[in-house]
């Protein structure tokens, strides 16, 4: 039996990405930018917050470790390869971090809003 891999259905880096963006202007942030890092299969957000510096590092190697865990190649199930499977899995990876990273930017700024912490301890480093 294999498992629903969170954000195996994501479809849209972009709308993820104008999302964030948009959260984080109406929370008071600056100098929102976005690299992709292709070799290391990375999402990388930087940005500027009450004149603090913030990163998060998402990756997508990670994501794709974890469904191929939960989603094993078999060559009776699948049409293609264990080594397209392995690609597919690389290439969802790299749409999930976007949609990943905007829930974990929603649960900040919604955890700073209701209180539940002060926002000088938006907590932004490396996933």
């Amino acid at each position: 039996m294999t498992t629903n891999t969170p954000y195996a259905h994501a479809t849209s880096g972009v709308a993820a990405r104008d999302e964030i963006t948009k959260l984080l202007r109406r929370f008071g942030c600056e100098s929102i930018g976005f690299m992709d890092n292709f070799e290391e299969h990375e999402l990388l957000l930087a940005f500027k917050h009450r004149g603090r510096q913030m990163q998060l590092r998402v990756s997508a190697k990670g994501w794709a470790e974890l469904y191929l865990r939960e989603h094993p190649y078999n060559p009776s199930r699948h049409r293609h390869n264990l080594a397209e499977h392995k690609l597919r899995a690389l290439a969802q990876g790299l749409i999930a971090v976007n949609s990943i990273l905007r829930d974990w930017i929603k649960g900040q700024i919604m955890a700073i809003e209701t209180a539940c912490f002060p926002s000088r301890q938006f907590s932004c480093h490396s996933c």
